[in-house]
């Protein structure tokens, strides 16, 4: 019979990651399982929010603003929760963010039931409360992000460090891959979008509900140090001053690709569900476009979940750089192969999957990130590229709905270049094919990997 060290020498245990999972200390489990009910939560219920939005009347441009907002929290509440970390100690201050967390589920919900406010001469359209909802809902993820990074860096060897990442990943993607099927399931099973949502949003109340408690119950943090050495601004500047020379030039590629992927994210819901109108037929099932967008997010989760551990282990054959531009090339790509492609459900569907192997680069991705960093900076070095590149992200909803939603034309030498969704779909292409070149051009090896 074969030793647990007879696999790892011959090769990647396809069980090894449950079999660490499972390992670990008990308190570190509860928050882990806290965080995977959290992130189903969210994207149970997040990537629909803009088509929510939309039905109850919000145009495009409050919906890239929406969007906007979502990168500004993104960018500026992990610093926030460390400080509240340190004043009040994990455990409440995790129990409070969850509970905020739940809340925002729950306001969400109330954005459709109480509708339009009129108070005096003023009128408070019903997706204010889904703005009011993204502060609340958005709170569980000020924690976990640099501590994440740290904890793979102590735990697994440099030259390993790709796939400690999918590890990791493959746990959490499997929370965004039984969200979206979640939600298509109680979509398909009622009337009308918003009478499902409505369904999708109390599930999400339930989880958080569940996991705010057990978490609250089970979790001893009494060793935790997370967030106890956070030292304010000044610190965030140095940090930035001596960040590793290798992550400069990925974090310009990294930015630019995400800042194209900001400019349509949001709106790739509505694009399936309005501008495209694609539902699915078949297999003795019919599926509107709102619960086929599910199904569509579950199949790019397959992929992504399938497809990390193979290209992590290309990675360490051919280097950290080559899955990271596989990743970067699928971001800037699927805007202008999604928008221009025919409302046809099978072609749709492939294109999803497609969109699944932009995740498959994501653990080189990490690795590439903290691994030139020193043994005990892995957290600061990880939070700061994170800050940079998502301050420098949260206008570009905002651009995007602009250019969505606006009807100007300009013409030049004949030619008409008109604002609407092709032209935001396509322009977030041609940055994200900046990024992916300049990242080929001047991006570096990470030296476990050369």
């Amino acid at each position: 019979m074969a030793t647990d060290t007879d696999a790892a020498e011959e090769g990647v245990d396809l069980l090894d990651s449950f079999r660490q999972f499972f390992a670990l200390e008990r308190d570190v489990l509860v928050l882990s399982l806290s965080m995977l009910a959290f992130s189903l939560a969210f994207q149970m219920t997040s990537r629909y929010v803009p088509e929510y939005m939309r039905v109850l009347g919000a145009s495009a441009g409050v919906i890239g603003l929406y969007g906007s907002v979502g990168n500004f929290i993104s960018a500026v509440y992990p610093y926030p929760g460390g400080a509240v970390s340190d004043r009040v100690g994990s455990r409440l201050a995790l129990t409070a963010f969850a509970t905020l967390a739940t809340l925002g589920f729950g306001v969400w919900y109330l954005a459709s039931v109480v509708g339009d406010v009129t108070v005096g001469a003023w009128t408070l359209p019903a997706w204010w409360l889904v703005f009011l909802g993204l502060f609340l809902a958005q709170a569980w993820k000020s924690f976990g992000l640099g501590a994440t990074f740290a904890i793979v860096k102590q735990s697994v060897p440099p030259e390993r460090l790709a796939m400690g990442f999918a590890s990791t990943e493959v746990f959490r993607r499997i929370g965004f891959l039984v969200g979206p099927l979640a939600a298509a399931a109680l979509l398909a099973t009622t009337a009308t979008f918003v009478g499902g949502f409505q369904r999708v949003l109390l599930l999400a109340v339930a989880c958080g509900l569940v996991a705010t408690v057990a978490q609250h119950l089970l979790y001893d943090a009494s060793e935790d140090s997370i967030g106890k050495s956070f030292e304010g601004v000044a610190q965030v500047v140095r940090d930035l001053r001596t960040m590793p020379a290798t992550l400069r030039p990925l974090l310009v590629a990294d930015t630019l690709i995400r800042f194209a992927n900001g400019m349509v994210y949001v709106f790739f819901v509505i694009v399936v569900t309005d501008f495209l109108a694609v539902g699915f037929t078949g297999f003795g099932v019919s599926l509107r476009p709102d619960a086929f967008f599910g199904v569509l997010l579950g199949v790019e989760m397959v992929v992504a979940v399938v497809s990390m551990a193979p290209v992590s282990k290309f990675a360490e054959w051919a280097g950290l750089k080559p899955a990271v531009a596989l990743g970067f090339l699928v971001y800037a790509t699927f805007p202008l192969l999604l928008i221009f492609a025919p409302s046809d459900q099978w072609l749709v569907l492939l294109l999803f999957a497609f969109s699944g192997l932009r995740f498959a680069g994501l653990p080189a991705h990490k690795a590439l990130i903290v691994g030139p960093a020193e043994r005990d900076a892995g957290g600061r070095v990880t939070g700061t590229y994170y800050l940079v590149r998502n301050v420098v992200v949260i206008p570009s909803a905002a651009l995007g709905g602009w250019l969505y939603g606006s009807e100007w034309a300009v013409s030049v030498r004949g030619l008409v270049l008109r604002a609407g969704p092709e032209l935001a779909f396509g322009a977030a292409t041609v940055v994200g094919l900046a990024g992916v070149a300049y990242f080929l051009a001047f991006g570096r090896e990470f030296e476990a990997y050369a």
